[in-house]
Protein backbone atom coordinates (compact mmCIF):
# COMPACT_ATOMS: atom_id res chain seq x y z
CA UNK A 1 0.00 0.00 0.00
CA UNK A 2 1.48 3.23 -0.95
CA UNK A 3 0.63 5.55 2.24
CA UNK A 4 2.04 8.62 0.32
CA UNK A 5 -0.12 8.61 -2.78
CA UNK A 6 -3.43 10.65 -2.02
CA UNK A 7 -6.87 9.08 -3.86
CA UNK A 8 -9.16 11.50 -5.53
CA UNK A 9 -13.08 10.81 -3.79
CA UNK A 10 -16.53 12.33 -5.23
CA UNK A 11 -19.21 13.06 -2.83
CA UNK A 12 -23.11 12.58 -4.10
CA UNK A 13 -25.86 13.05 -1.81
CA UNK A 14 -28.40 15.64 -1.95
CA UNK A 15 -28.48 15.91 1.70
CA UNK A 16 -26.08 18.24 2.76
CA UNK A 17 -25.89 16.89 5.92
CA UNK A 18 -24.89 13.64 4.46
CA UNK A 19 -22.33 14.88 2.70
CA UNK A 20 -20.46 16.76 5.58
CA UNK A 21 -20.55 14.24 7.32
CA UNK A 22 -19.29 11.78 4.92
CA UNK A 23 -16.01 14.67 4.43
CA UNK A 24 -15.42 14.97 8.04
CA UNK A 25 -15.22 10.84 7.67
CA UNK A 26 -12.60 11.16 5.15
CA UNK A 27 -10.25 14.13 6.31
CA UNK A 28 -7.15 12.32 6.17
CA UNK A 29 -3.85 12.92 3.53
CA UNK A 30 -4.87 9.77 2.20
CA UNK A 31 -8.50 11.09 1.02
CA UNK A 32 -8.47 14.25 -1.55
CA UNK A 33 -12.25 15.07 -2.00
CA UNK A 34 -11.96 17.01 -5.19
CA UNK A 35 -15.64 17.98 -5.19
CA UNK A 36 -19.14 17.36 -3.51
CA UNK A 37 -22.60 17.01 -5.83
CA UNK A 38 -26.27 17.57 -4.37
CA UNK A 39 -27.39 16.02 -7.62
CA UNK A 40 -26.42 13.32 -10.85
CA UNK A 41 -26.26 16.34 -13.02
CA UNK A 42 -23.65 18.71 -10.71
CA UNK A 43 -21.51 14.89 -10.44
CA UNK A 44 -21.49 14.93 -13.73
CA UNK A 45 -20.19 18.30 -14.34
CA UNK A 46 -17.37 17.88 -11.71
CA UNK A 47 -16.36 14.33 -13.41
CA UNK A 48 -16.12 16.28 -16.77
CA UNK A 49 -14.03 19.06 -14.65
CA UNK A 50 -11.95 16.51 -12.85
CA UNK A 51 -12.09 12.66 -12.86
CA UNK A 52 -11.35 10.42 -9.25
CA UNK A 53 -10.74 7.43 -8.11
CA UNK A 54 -13.80 7.06 -5.98
CA UNK A 55 -17.30 8.25 -6.17
CA UNK A 56 -19.87 7.99 -3.06
CA UNK A 57 -23.27 7.88 -4.39
CA UNK A 58 -26.16 8.19 -2.77
CA UNK A 59 -29.39 6.01 -4.30
CA UNK A 60 -32.30 8.69 -3.90
CA UNK A 61 -31.72 11.97 -5.14
CA UNK A 62 -34.32 14.52 -7.05
CA UNK A 63 -33.96 14.16 -10.58
CA UNK A 64 -31.70 11.37 -11.28
CA UNK A 65 -31.02 8.78 -9.20
CA UNK A 66 -27.53 7.20 -8.25
CA UNK A 67 -28.84 4.15 -10.15
CA UNK A 68 -28.68 6.32 -13.30
CA UNK A 69 -25.62 8.17 -12.41
CA UNK A 70 -23.32 5.15 -11.65
CA UNK A 71 -24.89 4.08 -15.38
CA UNK A 72 -23.45 7.20 -16.36
CA UNK A 73 -20.17 6.92 -14.87
CA UNK A 74 -19.82 3.29 -16.07
CA UNK A 75 -20.34 4.14 -19.51
CA UNK A 76 -18.20 7.44 -19.67
CA UNK A 77 -15.81 7.22 -16.82
CA UNK A 78 -13.76 3.93 -16.66
CA UNK A 79 -11.54 4.07 -14.30
CA UNK A 80 -14.10 5.80 -11.53
CA UNK A 81 -14.83 2.72 -8.73
CA UNK A 82 -18.71 3.75 -7.34
CA UNK A 83 -19.75 2.83 -3.55
CA UNK A 84 -23.54 3.31 -3.18
CA UNK A 85 -24.70 4.65 0.27
CA UNK A 86 -28.56 4.46 0.82
CA UNK A 87 -30.65 4.56 4.17
CA UNK A 88 -32.61 2.03 1.76
CA UNK A 89 -31.35 -1.64 2.48
CA UNK A 90 -33.62 -4.36 1.32
CA UNK A 91 -32.09 -6.90 -1.16
CA UNK A 92 -33.45 -5.16 -4.37
CA UNK A 93 -32.02 -2.25 -3.46
CA UNK A 94 -28.31 -3.36 -3.07
CA UNK A 95 -28.72 -5.99 -6.04
CA UNK A 96 -29.68 -2.86 -8.65
CA UNK A 97 -26.52 -1.13 -6.91
CA UNK A 98 -24.23 -3.53 -7.74
CA UNK A 99 -26.11 -4.48 -11.17
CA UNK A 100 -25.41 -0.48 -11.74
CA UNK A 101 -22.08 -0.92 -11.37
CA UNK A 102 -21.34 -0.27 -7.99
CA UNK A 103 -18.42 -1.62 -6.28
CA UNK A 104 -19.75 -1.90 -2.90
CA UNK A 105 -23.12 -0.64 -0.99
CA UNK A 106 -23.20 1.02 2.19
CA UNK A 107 -25.98 1.66 4.52
CA UNK A 108 -26.55 5.03 5.88
CA UNK A 109 -26.06 5.53 8.61
CA UNK A 110 -22.62 3.91 8.56
CA UNK A 111 -19.54 4.14 10.72
CA UNK A 112 -16.31 5.67 9.43
CA UNK A 113 -14.44 2.70 9.81
CA UNK A 114 -17.06 0.79 7.39
CA UNK A 115 -16.07 3.62 4.54
CA UNK A 116 -12.63 3.53 4.84
CA UNK A 117 -12.75 -0.18 4.80
CA UNK A 118 -14.88 0.00 1.90
CA UNK A 119 -12.55 2.60 0.51
CA UNK A 120 -9.40 0.43 1.03
CA UNK A 121 -10.60 -2.41 -0.75
CA UNK A 122 -10.92 -0.55 -4.20
CA UNK A 123 -8.11 1.42 -3.61
CA UNK A 124 -6.20 -2.82 -2.99
CA UNK A 125 -8.27 -3.05 -6.32
CA UNK A 126 -6.82 -0.33 -8.32
CA UNK A 127 -2.94 -0.76 -6.96
CA UNK A 128 -3.09 -4.48 -7.86
CA UNK A 129 -3.76 -2.94 -11.44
Amino acid sequence: MDATKSYKLLVVDDSDFSRNSISKMLDDERYNIIGEASSANEAISILNDRTPHIAIVDIVMPGSSGFELAKKINDNFKDVYIIMISSLAQENVVMNAISSGASDFLQKPFTQETLINSIEKIISTIEEM
